[in-house]
């Protein structure tokens, strides 16, 4: 049997039975040097090093392979990285997936997901590591960015819209880093004690809502959990993972890091160490030693094929055309445009046309995209705020001051309807990156990226927001960043205030639209904005000496739910041009779902998009105020009023007992209907639900 065969056979008779009889046949027929090959990376140094020393380009350009058996027809597995596009070749980039999240949006993240599978194709890869949900715990977490905030429902929502629009392009999706994942500076180290009531609820459910979207892999992270790294964690890797929630497809180690112990590793259910062989070279060794079997293998490589027999056969050929295409990139600016939170607006937004705008600010006209590490996409061009306002309203309506120092643009500035100052981070105080061990998160220049020490916007910036205040009574101040900022000291000096993260090669675009008005903004925020960074649960940095941290049941609202303390914006929160209200919300229960039935109106002047939030508290036990289960965007003319139905699965309602290993539902539920987390308290529907078997 070959793997066409193979694949047709499977097509045939597509079901978990017909999978994994075609994976063992098509095994059988391999000799071991052939297996082997199959459970690393290869030839990463050699293409890297080419590709950087002699054409200048960054890691990734090309797919990083694996061995295919040619003689067999079996395809190597072909790795792009991502998530905010992709990173090989030249290709969209979009707005970081924490930009995405703020859209509320799945079906958007879905239509993202079809366009970066097309664009791994065009650049020959099979294979799309951009499915990152980790859990944002602590805001300090440099690669933030790279995920969809600090709820596991939306985390799981999203990340199993972009899996299932990946495959469907026939491209293997990957979710990464399983699990725990949330320290940047200490994550080859770092050892995180959870208990499995937290564990089970709060950073496993969004891995788990995208195995059941299909994911045929998943990437281990680099950090140890409950003294075992993840990708040598069989509790993971084994019990969890395929025990628990039946996986059928193949997992591979985070780069160069992820193996310390390759007899461990493939035992434990890790199939391929990638990018290239370290641990696994001695695999041989190992079976000469008694450390492994060759049955141990044979299921790794069974893993692997399925992967490839499930997903792969659906690829259709695509032109390189298509990456960067007048399609991609309108798909870019709309999510730019779905994912900018309004934060603040006394009036002054949106701008009148004609109105003379200064752009002020280290990033007014700096590209400023997000990270530079795994993440880093090669847009063809990138438009930035200054660009955009330029495109929007003419270069003679639009007055540029770069940098801290607008001294010698003042009356130029002053004489303008409205300033905005544009502030935050870039990939120098924020991201990827192995040696950030400076506390100064202000001496940009010589920071390197890695977690923020500090969660407020810096000094200097700050100063150039007083600075053009004192002066002006116009100011607009948009937030460039990866996720949340403590904004508490000048806020109110100013009178508006929007977050447009890390907005992607359109995003000046964008942010010109919103500002004057052209497009409503509609994003929320996919975390909590606290008023004080110890808001937070606690945080590890190299300096304090230690390597292993408590990962705690409550963090984000529900920490801040749990305490009594209020934030200074909301999870979920984000204003618009127009109002919204909510009326008549009802509760039913019906079979394994509940249904939320409410009204919304748009009570304002333009037309505008709502997002409905549902949250479920239960009522008695120890668990939180409330949590996210289910949202809705809904487009409202002015005066239009909808009714809106969100449908609640029971499952998503169960807490983890872990004396009997096994989830359950509570008695009666509180449901919390709103605009924001917050917002939701003030109208609360309670249920007593029926249980299973009555």
């Amino acid at each position: 049997m070959d793997f066409q065969t193979a694949a047709g056979a499977y097509f045939a008779a597509p079901n978990p039975g017909t999978l994994r009889k075609v994976c063992a046949e098509l095994r059988a027929e391999m000799t071991l040097n052939e297996k082997i090959g199959m459970l690393s990376g290869s030839g990463f140094f050699a293409r890297n090093g080419f590709d950087l020393l002699t054409k200048g380009r960054k890691y990734n350009y090309r797919p990083c392979m694996t061995r295919g058996v040619k003689r067999l027809g079996v395809p190597p597995v072909a790795f792009s990285d991502g998530p905010r596009g992709v990173v090989m070749g030249s290709a969209t980039c979009f707005p970081v997936p924490m930009a995405r999240a703020a859209s509320f949006d799945p079906g958007l993240e879905y239509s993202i997901g079809l366009a970066e599978a097309e664009e791994v194709l065009a650049l020959g890869g099979n294979y799309f590591a951009g499915i990152c949900i980790n859990l944002l715990r602590n805001p300090r977490w440099g690669r933030a960015q790279e995920s969809y905030g600090e709820d596991p429902f939306l985390l799981g929502q999203m990340g199993a819209a972009l899996t299932k629009a990946v495959q469907e392009k026939g491209v293997i999706a990957c979710p990464k880093h399983y699990a725990c994942n949330s320290i940047e500076n200490l994550r080859f180290s770092v050892d995180v004690h959870v208990d499995e009531k937290t564990l089970q609820e709060v950073y496993l459910p969004h891995f788990r809502k995208c195995v059941d979207a299909g994911a045929m892999s998943i990437m281990g992270a680099y950090n140890l959990v409950r003294g075992d790294h993840c990708c040598e964690s069989r509790y993971l890797l084994t019990d969890v993972l395929r025990g628990q929630w039946g996986f059928q497809g193949f997992t591979i180690s985070d780069f160069l890091m992820g193996v310390y112990d390759g007899a461990k590793a493939l035992k434990a259910g890790l199939d391929i160490e990638m990018p290239q062989t370290r641990k696994y070279l001695f695999l041989k060794t190992y079976l000469k030693q008694g450390k492994i079997a060759e049955s141990d293998i044979d299921n790794a490589v069974e893993h692997i094929l399925a992967g490839l027999i499930k997903i792969t056969p659906r690829a259709k050929p695509t032109p390189k055309s298509v990456c960067a295409s007048a399609e991609h990139t309108r798909l870019a600016r709309r999510a730019a445009e779905e994912g900018t939170v309004l934060l603040k607006n006394d009036g002054i937004l949106p701008l009148k046309k004609g109105c003379k705008v200064a752009i002020v600010g280290r990033y007014a006209d700096k590209m400023n995209v997000g990270d530079h590490g795994s993440s880093s996409v090669n847009g063809p061009y990138n438009v930035t705020p200054y660009r955009g306002l330029c495109n929007l309203v003419g270069k003679q309506n639009v007055v540029l001051a770069e940098g801290l120092n607008p001294e010698s643009k003042m009356e130029k500035i002053r004489a303008c309807d409205a300033v905005v100052v544009c502030v935050g981070s870039d990939y120098k105080q924020e991201g990827e990156n192995l040696a950030n061990f400076s506390r100064n998160d202000n001496v940009q220049e010589n920071s390197s990226g890695g977690d923020r020490y500090s969660l407020r916007i810096p000094k200097a910036e700050v100063a150039l927001i007083r600075r053009i205040c004192a002066s002006c009574d116009n100011v607009i101040v948009n937030i460039i960043g990866g996720s949340a900022y403590i904004i508490e000291e000048w806020k109110d000096r100013v009178r508006a205030v929007l977050e447009s993260f890390y907005c992607g090669m359109e995003g000046g675009n964008a942010l010109a639209a919103i500002l004057f008005g052209d497009v409503n903004p509609s994003g929320h925020l996919p975390f909590t904005m606290a008023k004080d960074e110890n808001d937070y649960p606690p945080f590890l940095f190299p300096g304090d000496r230690r390597d292993d941290i408590e990962y705690g049941y409550y963090h984000g609202y529900t920490l801040l739910d749990k305490e009594g303390k209020e934030p200074a914006y909301p999870f979920g929160f984000g204003l618009s041009y127009t109002t919204f209200e909510l009326a008549d919300p009802v509760v039913k229960e019906r079979g394994d779902t509940v249904t939320v039935a409410v009204r919304v109106k748009n009570t304002g002047p333009v037309a505008g998009k709502a997002v409905v939030q549902v949250y479920a508290g239960a009522v008695g036990g120890d668990h939180p105020v409330k949590l996210l289960k289910g949202f809705s965007k809904q487009v409202l003319e002015p005066g239009e009023e909808k009714s809106v139905k969100l449908q609640i699965f029971k499952d998503d309602l169960k807490f983890y007992d872990e004396n009997a290993k096994a989830w359950y539902l509570e008695d009666g539920y509180t449901f919390y209907i709103g605009f924001d987390s917050r917002d939701a308290m003030r109208r609360p529907v309670t249920l007593t639900l029926q249980k299973e078997g009555e």
